[in-house]
């Protein structure tokens, strides 16, 4: 029993000099950095996607009035379309003749049809499969512009692309 106080205060230095820290030691804190990458580009629509095809390409053309021959713009817009075409080989189109409001129905389902053919010829004759275009003529029935001005009259005498399968969502 006598050594109990000397064996209790052995513990307890054993004990304090373990807890206690040395002055040569400095206790290191490693700093953790965390860095926000902001990315300032910017993003365009994804590529085979609808968004794609009307920025890059451009989805319609114009013709004048009782007209369905195409100009140097609608020509060059149509190149690009056929160019998007050649690297979306598995797209579907159809081609969207249209009219102003002026003439008789006939008449301008008639000259819808003249639009959309003339534009799916220059499509063809670009290298684009005659397989992958459908042509439909809607005359004045969906008009871009409803009112009745030479300006909206222009807008609606038009040739429009839109694909119908195989662009990326």
């Amino acid at each position: 029993m006598k050594l109990a106080p000397f064996a209790a205060v052995a513990a307890f230095s054993l004990i304090a000099t373990a807890c206690a820290s040395r002055p040569d030691e400095v206790p290191v804190v490693q700093e953790e950095r965390t860095e926000t990458v902001v990315d300032t580009r910017e993003t365009g629509p994804v590529p085979g996607s609808l968004a794609d095809f009307e920025q890059n390409a451009g989805d319609r053309v114009f013709f004048g009035l009782d007209r369905f021959d195409l100009d140097n713009a609608s020509r060059e817009t149509l190149r690009r379309q056929a160019a998007w075409l050649a690297q979306y080989p598995g797209t579907r189109i159809l081609i969207a003749g249209n009219a102003d409001e002026r003439g008789t129905r006939e008449y301008n389902l008639a000259l819808g049809a003249r639009r959309a053919n003339s534009v799916r010829d220059f499509l063809v004759s670009q290298g684009v499969d005659a397989s992958r275009i459908s042509t439909v003529s809607y005359g004045k029935e969906r008009p871009s512009c409803t009112q009745s001005t030479e300006s909206c009259w222009a807008q609606n005498r038009n040739g429009i692309t839109v694909i119908t399968s195989g662009a990326v969502s």
